[in-house]
């Protein structure tokens, strides 16, 4: 199949900006520079300040909490700062990581490694690893970046000598690849197999999964999933849940929609996934619907209403099942698990051996909620550690400690906020409220006399738009104090409150006041939210910011020339239609626009563009 063909319309040979879209040309990094090199001739050189100094002090900060999980007894842990630029993976035991001199061991040193010899990438970045779940815990696939960009590169790991395996698995060629272990002698690998784009979608994401043999080149790895050139990506992938041995086929058809296959594999071991002929049978979900498991239990999550069997399962609920019920379509046995409301929505879930935690919001604040699983069954659990919410400007994230969370019950509890500095707890998922505080990060800034508040604007059709204010209690209510809304709106993101030195440092410490605007296109009160701002409906997320805007104004907060707005990525591209807006340009005295995207003609062939059109549309239609 032949990729998707570039879209030219308004660009031509004598666009002076055309060749811009080449990203690490020499020519344009050399362009890019002297453009900066105008902007600190014409406003000052930040890294000359105090302030800059003080926020890269933080950000390089050794005291920041190292996120480890545990594998094989052992607490692994990625790291970077000052010393160790492109980072160290690294690792310690549980007992001397809730210490406060840690004693660690390096894995990898990704400074160390040899450069990079294609393209003009100097240095490699660190893309993560993929681990084999046999109980051996002695393998894995690292995946390394040249230079930082969507293409990686990846090498068999083995964890007991910290070095790469000789005669391992590896792909040495960059290319935006996935790989899976589906035994210790077996990947489940799409790639660039041709490396003519023919196995690749046209978001650039793979289209073919072959079978890889240890031992064998990948030239002779057998196809055994196709998905289509129009697909967002496809996999397919194998794994046990307690035990309970899954297979899953998977064609991702946009950002929001997938069709799903499974199978239960003979012998995961003993046959390959070519040779196990076993057939697939498409799972009975609608598109939009997210399947996952629980032992032999699917769990579902839905971003539309679903009407099986007699039954209306609500858009934004999570209901469980057993699987062979559901791939049978009898949904009579189904247990809800979480129903959203006009003000809750389902943010996020944790398993581990025994518990489900979900992670809840209502009003953009969260709460804890725990089921137990046990005989086949769930049972609401009263060890959820907080009935009650978090306070205003303040989170919780629920992280299994084990990377395989099926081994046991233990969780990280994650705390933080805009003026909480981040905490770190270990916790038993039966009693959340027993947790015990290993971590703590020093305050980089002075939040005394700072105080969050968070008020409701009303958008122009009537919706009521949750914000949070950070700004100085003595604050006067004259509209004089230097402002900042910023706000994101897209891609179902929720803007949930977080720490952050450099706005503390930057600007709370300085007078200012620091606005989070949680708009429509976000993902805090769930699909529906996020849809009320989709494709032709995004004015409704642009609508929402000026409304916060207009409110913050009339609270006194900032006037119009002290209020500037802000945004990056899909948060640049609102800053870029308050730019142009007519009601925007009379609200803000200032606009931050951060790497924006704002062709949105060309948008769509530009690096994994394709994949946003169920965001914003397509172009060329």
């Amino acid at each position: 199949m032949a990729p998707r063909p570039a879209f030219t319309e308004g660009v031509s040979a004598e666009d002076p900006h055309a060749s811009l879209e080449v990203v690490l040309d020499e020519t344009n990094l050399a362009w890019v520079e002297k453009r900066n090199a105008e902007t600190a001739e014409r406003l000052g050189d930040i890294r000359a300040t105090p302030c800059y100094d003080r926020i890269l002090k933080a950000l390089d900060s050794k005291d920041k909490i190292p996120a480890a999980y545990e594998l094989g007894g052992s607490l692994y842990n990625f790291w970077q700062d000052d010393e160790h630029v492109q980072g160290i993976w690294r690792k310690t035991s549980l007992e001397s990581y809730k210490g406060k001199d840690v004693s660690w061991e390096t894995v990898l040193d990704i400074d160390a490694l040899p450069p990079p010899t294609t393209g003009t990438a100097k240095t490699w970045v660190w893309h993560g690893s993929t681990l084999l779940d046999d109980g051996n815990f002695d393998r894995c696939m690292i995946s390394l970046s040249p230079g930082g960009s969507d293409a990686d590169t990846t090498r068999e790991f083995c964890l007991k000598t910290n070095s790469f395996l000789e005669g391992g698995f590896e792909m040495l060629e960059p290319a935006k690849s996935r790989i899976d272990y589906r035994s210790r002698d077996e990947c489940l690998v799409g790639t660039d197999f041709g490396k003519d784009g023919s196995c690749m979608t046209d978001s650039g994401y793979p289209r073919v999964i072959r079978s890889w043999r240890r031992g064998t080149p990948l030239e002779e790895a057998t196809t055994v999933f196709e998905g289509e050139q129009s697909d967002i990506s496809v996999s397919q992938y194998a794994y046990r849940d307690h035990g309970v041995a899954h297979e899953f086929r998977v064609r991702s058809l946009t950002f929001y929609t997938s069709k799903y296959w499974h199978r239960t594999p003979k012998d995961l071991e003993g046959l390959t996934a070519a040779d196990d002929d076993t057939p697939f049978v498409e799972v009975p979900i609608p598109a939009d619907a997210n399947v996952g498991t629980f032992a032999d239990a699917a769990l579902v999550s839905l971003r539309s209403d679903w009407t099986v069997g007699g039954q209306t399962f609500k858009q934004g609920s999570m209901f469980s099942l057993p699987f062979s019920d559901l791939m049978k379509g009898d949904v009579s046995a189904a247990q809800i698990l979480f129903e959203p409301t006009d003000s809750k929505s389902l943010e996020s879930s944790t398993t581990t051996k025994n518990y489900l935690v979900l992670k809840v919001l209502e009003d953009v604040r969260s709460t804890l909620v725990v089921w137990k699983w046990a005989d086949g069954t769930w049972t609401a659990h009263g060890g959820g550690g907080g009935g009650d919410a978090v306070g205003v400007g303040e989170d919780v994230a629920v992280q299994s400690l084990n990377r395989f969370s099926d081994a046991d019950d233990r969780v990280y509890l994650w705390r933080d906020g805009y003026l909480r500095v981040d905490a770190l707890d270990v916790a038993d998922a039966s009693d959340l409220s027993k947790s015990e505080t290993i971590k703590t990060k020093p305050g980089f800034f002075d939040a005394a006399g700072l105080v969050v508040e968070q008020h409701f604007a009303i958008s122009a059709d009537g919706t009521k738009v949750p914000y949070f204010v950070q700004r100085r209690a003595d604050a006067p209510a004259d509209g004089s104090t230097p402002t900042l809304l910023d706000a994101y709106g897209g891609f179902e993101i929720s803007m949930t409150p977080h720490y952050s030195a450099g706005v503390g440092i930057g600007w709370l410490e300085r007078g200012g006041c620091k606005v989070i605007a949680n708009v429509r296109g976000g993902g805090e009160y769930g699909p529906k939210w996020h849809q009320a701002a989709l494709k032709e409906k995004r004015f409704k997320a642009y609508e929402d910011v000026e409304a916060v805007a207009a409110d913050v104004i009339k609270r006194g907060i900032a006037k119009p020339e002290k209020l500037a707005v802000i945004g990056g990525s899909n948060g640049g591209l609102m800053v870029g239609n308050m730019l142009v807006r007519p009601v925007a340009s009379k609200l803000f005295g200032a606009a931050v626009c951060q790497v924006p995207l704002l062709d949105m003609k060309r948008y769509s062939h530009l690096l994994a563009g394709a994949s946003w059109m169920a965001e914003y549309g397509d172009p060329d239609t």
